[in-house]
């Protein structure tokens, strides 16, 4: 596999002088393409800042992030933006879906802002929404999902750009355990059918078991860094 992103000392500092408060204290880090990795840690130990730099949601203070070559720290907002677009796709805890709106019209929002045409945009669409098995929930609206299905909505709608790489903050945090089983397992899916990147950030172990290496942030640092083993078949 190639080397996707690296990071080398990697800081961020919150706040000015006396009200100063370093996230995080100086991160390496280096992700192959195709990885499953999943960023654990407590409440406060910079698990969600290291998340969004990685996401380019937000910039470090020191130190160098390169992705897939590109040096982030050098990017201004729009081509952060323009990266976010191109290559990021996003995966919320809450779904983030708009309430009134099919779902095969949500899964098509990301098409808006690359000039596809409605024709082209409801193929995408249709395509992503039928590879998480919702083919036939395109004119539902979230209040006529469950929670798992609206999930399925929101993983359909980060991926129907083609991105490489997929951001997933706590994406089984409001479903119950079976739910969260058949979620996770379409990641998977996903990771290991179309080689997709996926970074996520979890709390539970349950969840991190999914995944191919389990990253523990403490404290702004690293703590911990393994591959494993006792993934789900």
């Amino acid at each position: 596999m190639s080397r996707l992103i690296e990071l080398r000392g990697l800081t961020k500092t919150y706040g000015r002088g006396d009200a100063a408060f370093q996230a995080l204290s100086g991160v390496d880090m280096d992700i192959d393409k195709g990885e499953f990795l999943a960023v654990m840690g407590p409440s406060g130990s910079g698990k969600s800042t290291l998340m969004n730099l990685l996401g380019c949601l937000d910039t470090a203070t020191t130190g160098s992030y390169r992705f897939d070559g590109v040096a982030v720290e050098t990017l201004n907002k729009d081509q952060r933006s323009l990266l976010r677009r191109h290559a990021l796709g996003f995966i919320f805890q809450g779904f983030n879906l708009l309430a009134r709106t099919s779902a095969l019209e949500n899964v098509e929002l990301p098409l808006l802002y690359r000039g596809y045409t409605g024709k082209q945009r409801h193929e995408m669409a249709r395509k992503a929404l039928a590879s998480v098995g919702l083919p036939d929930k395109e004119r539902n609206t979230p209040s006529e999902l469950s929670g798992g299905q609206q999930q399925r909505v929101a993983i359909a709608r980060a991926i129907v750009t083609n991105p490489g790489t997929l951001f997933a903050d706590e994406p089984t945090g409001n479903l119950d355990t079976k739910t969260t089983r058949e979620v996770m397992e379409l990641l998977c899916r996903l990771n290991e059918d179309f080689g997709i990147t996926i970074l996520m950030v979890t709390h539970e172990d349950e969840v991190a078991r999914y995944a191919k290496r389990v990253v523990l942030v403490r404290d702004g640092l690293i703590e911990s860094d393994v591959a494993n083993t006792q993934r789900p078949h």
